[in-house]
């Protein structure tokens, strides 16, 4: 087992207290001293990981928020069956969801939606997420098609949009009426989606 540095614990402390204060209240309105609050790190060691809070946010972005979508799509691409783990990882995903996580939304999408418009220093950071995401839907799709799992007649590109989109959409929904039953008929509805693509 490997022991963590001190000063790798710290500043992995750091990038979860924000990633929880991004989270909840935007990157905007987060605060750095709520975030030492949390983490009970003093300014100085964390100007001496992170220059500045765009320094922060950025690491938030890079290291917390894109693995967290690879964990989305990552299994689907490695799984012998493509289209059949898609399946069960959105029939299983609706119930590992809490209330909390439920009302706060997608981490990506908020953020998508509070800086990819409008901070130029965020944009690409973003972008690649969303890229990185379509492209490995796309070649789960293509590894679906080829192994004979999934309808050779529809675009991978196309699907892989249309799932994102499913996906970001379930959880503005979910958000916007605080509902768990609303998640979970969504997930229902884009499983009949997935079912349809069967060969």
């Amino acid at each position: 087992m490997t022991v963590r540095r001190q000063p790798d614990a710290t500043r992995q402390r750091l990038l979860e207290a924000a990633f929880a204060e991004m989270h909840r209240y935007g990157y905007h309105a987060s605060s750095l001293d709520q975030i030492l609050r949390a983490t009970e790190v003093t300014k100085g060691a964390l100007y001496h990981h992170f220059r500045n809070k765009q320094a922060l946010g950025l690491a938030v972005i890079n290291e917390v928020v894109r693995p967290w979508i690879e964990t989305r799509w990552r299994p689907m691409l490695e799984s012998e069956r493509p289209l059949q783990a898609a399946i069960d990882h959105v029939n299983a995903h609706a119930d590992t969801v809490d209330q909390n996580m439920l009302e706060l939304g997608c981490p990506f999408a908020n953020l998508v939606q509070e800086l990819a418009g409008s901070d130029a220093v965020f944009q690409q950071p973003l972008f690649d997420i969303f890229f990185e995401w379509k492209r490995g839907l796309i070649e789960s799709v293509r590894k679906s098609q080829t192994i004979g799992e999934g309808r050779d007649d529809v675009d991978p590109e196309d699907i892989a949009v249309f799932v994102i989109s499913a996906i970001e959409g379930m959880w503005a929904i979910a958000k916007a009426s605080r509902c768990h039953e609303h998640f979970r008929a969504s997930h229902r509805g884009l499983v009949l989606f997935l079912e349809s693509l069967r060969a």
